[in-house]
């Protein structure tokens, strides 16, 4: 709970906080003045026989109540100010931790419902805590001035019983908050066994299993009402905390009343205090345990949920379990499915890259070649089996760690909006000029550069042709310190010959090379070959590979456009 509490007191941004604390004085005018006003009325006016002085006490009171409502809606105004902020972030939260969920090749059954009902939940509820919160403080403190004002003894005999009340509702929010975290947890559950049997109606329907699938949603359906009805017996005891909270103040000033007549209190007096009860107390404590009770409970509790499931690695708890030695990439029997029914891309997977080692990988299109990128990469984690970069867990490297070791140029290559300079040292921001000329002149950028203007030329990646990011994005690479380059189809829109200028220029660069080859002859300019074809994965050097691999035959000879070479 304190974490939920810290999470929304940082949404608490110091202007719109002030003003709505300024514009909550006057919101609290009426309750202030309602009991003085009253006594006034009684002693100084209606009981001594002047009706006017009673009336303008009272016609006080009520400019006062117009005050109060003027003060409102300006509270209500700023409130948006502090909610929909903290709104935007959360949703923010939410969405990237579901991306970073999928990223990861984790299935994240809750993220639908949390980002289409809890992230509401949790801002309305939080509206509603300030509105509660601020109002039963502000009403509180208006109500002790009064009593003052009255007599500090009526202070002393109404505050005890209503604190204990108070005290009584705060000690029942543990209990409240686990029965609110079972509530939504059981919800969860039957929104995901909900949309799992209607997905499958078709089925259900076509093979007669309408009993199985009822059979299926009526037990989380039992636990989610076994859990409302837990939840139920809380408001019991909210109830009886209101009870203790505001009725026994009024009884024991009912029963203390001939002893304050006794010692002077005048008939105004008491009435005037009985007023503070009902019209300040009263409604004080009732909206802050309905308020807090309810919208509270699911505050927490679903701002709880929501920081669970969303939490980055670095507040999960420490991932590191080893420190690298080297860049020697080892997988052992990794295994990888994108979702837990589906058919695994990659199966017991062994494979060891030395350091300096150039490998290329080459398979079918939609084989698990950027699979393996991916697993490699740390981007991707294997659903069994283990991946190792340095020695080290790719699992348990920190995002900066791995982006030390290694980088990834895919495909659809990155580039933003900016300076030519600016993207070509992005992975390298200290980078001296002659180590941005020798890259362009290695990769083969040149043209590019002079085309585009120089470094500080400004780039509009929708202007470039593909051809031209990838350009940008090898250069880029090839600067960056680290020392695993990956190119997944990071040639496929350069035509071939400056598509071998950029891989000799990456095997000559040091460290070690993977290509996920677009064209076959990358991989004859390997060292090694990864040959993937669905069932089996086979490696060796380019030219031993053509006697155990009959699909790299196979791709040898579409390159050739001639047989494939026969095995002896």
């Amino acid at each position: 709970m304190k974490r939920e509490i810290r999470f929304g007191l940082r949404a608490l941004h110091r202007r719109p906080l002030l003003a709505l604390l300024a514009w909550s004085v006057p919101e609290a005018l009426p309750t202030t003045i309602s009991g003085l006003a009253i006594a006034k009325a009684m002693d100084d006016g209606f009981l001594a026989g002047r009706p006017v002085t009673g009336l303008a006490w009272l016609g006080a009171f009520l400019l006062a109540a117009c005050v109060g409502a003027w003060g409102s809606r300006q509270v209500f105004r700023r409130l948006g100010d502090l909610v929909e902020p903290f709104r935007d972030d959360l949703l923010r939260r939410v969405v990237g931790g579901a991306l970073t969920h999928a990223v990861a090749g984790h299935r994240d059954d809750g993220a639908l419902a949390r980002v289409t009902r809890q992230v509401e939940i949790v801002r309305d509820s939080f509206a509603g805590l300030i509105v509660v919160t601020r109002g039963f403080a502000v009403t509180v403190a208006g109500v002790v001035l009064g009593l003052l004002s009255i007599d500090p003894v009526i202070v002393l005999l109404v505050l005890p019983p209503f604190a204990l009340g108070f005290g009584a509702f705060v000690a029942t929010l543990g209990l409240a908050a686990a029965r609110e975290r079972a509530t939504v947890l059981a919800e969860e559950r039957v929104g995901d066994t909900a949309n799992a049997v209607l997905s499958a109606t078709r089925d259900v329907v076509a093979t007669g299993a309408e009993g199985h699938a009822a059979a299926l949603a009526a037990e989380p359906i039992e636990h989610q009402a076994a859990a409302e009805r837990a939840l139920a017996w809380v408001a019991v005891l909210r109830t009886s905390c209101f009870a203790v909270g505001v009725w026994l103040p009024l009884i024991v000033l009912l029963l203390a009343a001939p002893w304050l007549v006794g010692r002077g209190l005048t008939a105004g007096a008491i009435m005037g205090g009985l007023t503070y009860i009902l019209m300040g107390l009263n409604p004080a404590l009732q909206t802050l345990v309905t308020g807090v009770g309810s919208s509270g409970l699911q505050f927490v509790v679903t701002l709880g949920r929501i920081l669970d499931a969303t939490a980055p690695p670095e507040e999960r708890g420490p991932l590191v379990t080893g420190t690298p030695s080297g860049h020697d990439i080892t997988l052992d029997g990794v295994t990888f499915a994108y979702g837990p029914h589906a058919e695994p891309v990659l199966d017991d997977l062994d494979l060891v890259v030395p350091e300096g080692d150039h490998l290329a990988i080459v398979g079918p299109s939609g084989i698990g070649k950027s699979t393996l990128a991916g697993l490699v990469c740390g981007l991707l984690r294997p659903g069994s089996g283990s991946i190792r970069l340095g020695g080290a867990p790719v699992t348990g490297l920190t995002p900066a760690q791995l982006a030390r070791l290694r980088v990834l140029i895919p495909q659809e290559a990155y580039v933003f909006s900016g300076t030519v300079w600016d993207n070509l040292v992005y992975l390298r921001p200290s980078a001296e000029v002659s180590q941005v000329d020798r890259a362009v002149a290695e990769v083969g950028a040149e043209n590019l550069l002079a085309r585009l203007g120089g470094y500080p030329a400004r780039l509009a990646p929708a202007e470039l042709s593909a051809g031209e990011r990838q350009l940008i994005a090898l250069v880029r690479a090839y600067l960056s310190d680290a020392p695993v380059v990956i190119l997944d189809e990071a040639t496929c829109h350069l035509d071939p010959i400056a598509e071998r200028r950029a891989e000799e220029a990456f095997a000559a660069r040091g460290g070690t090379v993977v290509v996920i080859a677009h064209r076959i002859s990358s991989a004859l300019r390997a060292k090694r070959v990864l040959v993937l074809d669905g069932t089996d994965a086979v490696d060796g050097d380019p030219v031993a590979l053509r006697s155990v691999s009959p699909l790299y035959r196979e791709l040898l000879g579409y390159w050739h456009a001639e047989p494939p070479v026969p095995v002896n």
